[in-house]
């Protein structure tokens, strides 16, 4: 059956959302993308819907590849396929449209993260050419309201600038600059050798830092449960989560595609 590979503003944003709840199904983590939910992605990630793309066989979707854009860089932000249609090759036809809509766009870099246990995709994406650049942890700390620190708070722009001064690595693209400058609600917190910025919904998403972990942790934690996204696993703020009982909910390989 042929496959037609159609810009993702084929189906409207409800549509998407279903489609992307059900390319996931029985996925390693649980997963479910709501309309709302989908648009904040959208937004913040900078998925773009012209360049990502939807997979048709007989008029009917069966699978979904996003992409976001940053300039010279882009980033997979998540292909997937309806149980029904998997290992026919649709997967791997997205990812190649993925990549020829990013070289009509002049990007050089494609980034994305793949679950280590997950070991069909990463199979499929070092057979597209994509090497492993680091692996990165996703880390849950529990709340703790009675927890004392040094670090006070400080205007988010103050805190990022402290960050910027430090010089961390490359952040990933959930919290790299382009992420968090499409929040409106990005908080800081900083300490004589350290700052970071961070926002609350639900739970405590800690979106940069640099410097001393422990304390800026410690304040955060009062807040809510604190999540960090996809630190590095030589990072030494993992030492300091590990020090304060935090947990990895899941280890991913960080790769990168020079097109």
């Amino acid at each position: 059956m042929t496959l037609d590979l159609r810009p993702a503003r084929s189906l409207d944003r409800g549509e998407r959302a279903e489609l992307f709840t059900s390319a996931y199904q029985d996925y390693l983590l649980p997963f479910h993308i709501d309309e709302p939910t989908l648009a904040s992605m959208e937004n913040v990630l900078d998925l773009d819907v012209d360049a990502s793309r939807i997979a048709f066989r007989e008029g009917e979707p069966v699978g979904l590849g996003n992409l976001g854009l940053r300039g010279r860089d882009a980033w997979i932000g998540g292909v997937g396929v309806v149980p029904a249609a998997r290992r026919s090759g649709v997967g791997e036809a997205l990812m190649l449209a993925l990549h020829e809509q990013g070289r009509e766009r002049g990007v050089e870099r494609v980034w994305l993260e793949v679950i280590d246990r997950n070991t069909g995709a990463f199979a499929l994406y070092e057979k597209l050419g994509y090497r492993v650049v680091r692996d990165v942890e996703v880390w849950a700390l529990s709340a703790d309201p009675d927890s004392e620190s040094t670090a006070r708070e400080v205007a988010a722009a103050d805190a990022q600038a402290r960050i910027g001064a430090f010089q961390p690595d490359r952040q990933p693209w959930q919290r790299a600059d382009g992420t968090v400058a499409h929040h409106d609600d990005v908080q800081g917190v900083a300490t004589d050798d350290g700052a970071a910025v961070f926002r609350v919904g639900g739970a405590v998403q800690l979106l940069q830092f640099a410097g001393d972990a422990e304390p800026l942790l410690r304040a955060l934690r009062r807040l809510g449960i604190v999540s960090v996204l996809n630190l590095p696993v030589d990072d030494p703020a993992a030492a300091a989560l590990r020090a304060l009982g935090a947990t990895v909910v899941v280890r991913q390989h960080e790769m990168l595609l020079e097109l």
